[in-house]
């Protein structure tokens, strides 16, 4: 069969899944609407994750699930318009995060995040973009004792059976860590293996040169315009139509809607987020990304300014912007650190792919021996890009994969 392919997506995991077909000797065409990185790899809160070895599951605790019914919190919130359209996905999510089988995932989950780091200092390094990796891992933020301890445990856990690096803090260590917090805290649990990176979108663009200098080519283009030619694939784009052997769909949030005209449907859903820059004053500086726990938002210092994170905000696709979440956490942020004023007008907002069992889809599409997909990586897409890029290649090029592919494959949701 040619080694010709189509990539639909240039987010971080379709331009890594270019670049490492490209590296095996592939004629790729890499095509997306936009730009390399201007999706939702472009708005996260920069972190490559090698601590996340247990993915976030459905709460368990009522007093939990009722804190997020009432809506009015900064981590999660809904309208109420969508809930009929995602309590199918939102009930097998539930359903998936029992602890009976939520173990499975986490197994399944940790396997592919334990390779984050190196996969991508691998691409970083050659694409000359290593700096903005920052070796200064991550920070949550508690003002509760309880809270604190269940942190320690949880990160005791981590490092004894994944290996990830931590240390705790009390509130002086915390104080001197970061001495322009305005609001002490009693401590802080330091997750010291992730890089923090300073310019998410500088770095995918980074990979997507790299991919161009190997041979590759970007082209503009609506996936929408996937069809059939011969035995292959076409897509118009705007230098012309584009014919390739084979395809891949990695379009993060909206993959579900071109699988389902190949007859692939599987019950994906979104997770919205928002993002706005603010400067800080005078000589005030954010050494450490984290997460207030009291609050439920995220503070990361990137080249741009200090970004201000969302969390989860579920919606239908269509729907209009509604950053209520950052007008919630605004002006908590500003009692724990000096901001200045914002650097845009309008905040940002993109859609994280997420799956009921949390786990990618990585592999070929059912029905399809030439349609191939990766999506569905929630909050790790900038996280997982590279190693999804190395896996889903070898299996392609007919290469043992480094990972066992099973738990990811696409026929699980059939």
């Amino acid at each position: 069969m040619s080694k010709s392919v189509i990539v639909l997506g240039a987010g971080m995991v379709g331009v890594s899944i270019a670049l490492h077909l490209r590296q095996r000797g592939w004629d790729v065409a890499l095509v997306d609407r936009r730009g390399p990185g201007e999706g939702a790899s472009f708005g996260n809160a920069g972190l490559i994750q090698r601590e996340a070895v247990h993915p976030h599951p459905f709460p368990r605790r009522l007093a939990e699930i009722a804190r997020i019914a009432g809506n009015r919190s900064v981590d999660a919130v809904y309208h109420a318009g969508a809930l009929p359209g995602l309590a199918y996905p939102l009930l097998r999510y539930w359903w998936q995060s029992a602890p009976e089988r939520y173990e499975a995932v986490a197994r399944a989950y940790a396997r592919l995040i334990v390779t984050c780091l190196d996969e991508h200092m691998v691409v970083a390094g050659e694409a000359g973009s290593a700096e903005l990796l920052r070796p200064i891992g991550w920070m949550r933020l508690f003002n509760d004792d309880a809270k604190l301890e269940e942190a320690r445990k949880e990160a005791e856990a981590a490092h004894r059976d994944y290996g990830v690096g931590y240390r705790m803090l009390d509130g002086k260590e915390l104080a001197a860590e970061e001495p322009h917090l305005l609001i002490q805290r009693k401590g802080a649990l330091h997750w010291t293996d992730p890089y923090s990176v300073s310019d998410p979108h500088a770095l995918t663009l980074s990979y997507a040169r790299l991919f161009e200098a190997k041979g590759g080519r970007l082209a503009t283009g609506d996936a929408a315009s996937l069809r059939r030619a011969g035995q292959g694939w076409r897509v118009e784009t705007a230098d012309g139509p584009v014919e390739a052997a084979q395809a891949v769909i990695a379009l993060g949030a909206a993959a579900g809607d071109l699988t389902r005209r190949f007859g692939y449907a599987p019950p994906l859903f979104g997770k919205r987020g928002y993002h706005y820059h603010f400067g800080m004053q005078g000589n005030a500086v954010l050494n450490h990304p984290f997460i207030d726990e009291e609050s439920g938002f995220c503070l990361v210092p990137m080249r741009a300014g200090i970004r201000l994170t969302t969390g989860a905000e579920f919606a239908r696709p269509d729907a209009p912007e509604t950053p209520v979440q950052l007008e919630r956490a605004e002006p908590i942020a500003r009692r724990l650190l000096p901001l200045a004023e914002k650097v845009e007008d309008k905040p940002w907002m993109g859609t994280r792919p997420c799956t009921p069992d949390m786990l990618p889809i990585i592999g070929r599409i059912p029905g399809q021996d030439t349609l191939w997909g990766a999506f569905g990586h929630a909050h790790q897409g900038l996280t997982l890009g590279p190693t999804t890029g190395r896996l889903l290649a070898e299996m392609m090029d007919g290469e043992k994969p480094f990972i066992d592919p099973a738990p990811y494959r696409a026929e699980r949701f059939r």
